[in-house]
């Protein structure tokens, strides 16, 4: 799964349901997402930076998000295990968590539809002061 996270709000969440994500899968299925998202939410002054996941840092990934977001942090200019992203992965996945219904989940596909309804529900306000204070 994929969810980006900006000051506006969170993004469509992206399930990859078969196989590892790879250079090529979050290429064609992630990053087109990440800059819809990020153009509706933000328009066209705004900065794209992830981690450095193999498919984040592969040589094709990083070329592509050079070409089509209105800026982009490379992996040279961003620390590999930055505490400034650190917390806020982790704060995230916690706070979707909490909103998920566990007992609700009974295969692969209520999972994903689980997913998909929590993200809606996780309380941006508390989010977007704890992503403030990242900063």
């Amino acid at each position: 799964m994929w969810l980006g996270a900006c000051a506006e709000d969170l993004t469509t969440p992206v399930i990859l349901e078969n196989g590892t994500k790879d250079a090529e899968v979050y290429i064609n299925e992630v990053l087109p997402i990440a800059l819809e998202c990020g153009d509706r939410m933000l328009g066209s002054d705004w900065t794209y930076q992830q981690d450095d996941a193999r498919p984040h840092t592969h040589r094709l990934t990083q070329e592509w998000c050079a070409e089509n977001f209105p800026d982009f942090i490379s992996k040279e200019r961003w620390p590999p295990n930055s505490p400034d992203l650190c917390p806020l992965d982790y704060s995230l996945r916690n706070d979707l968590g909490k909103c998920m219904n566990w007992n609700r989940i009974r295969t692969k596909a209520t999972l994903i539809e689980e997913i998909k309804r929590s993200v809606v529900k996780v309380d941006k306000k508390q989010f977007l002061i704890l992503y403030w204070i990242l900063l």
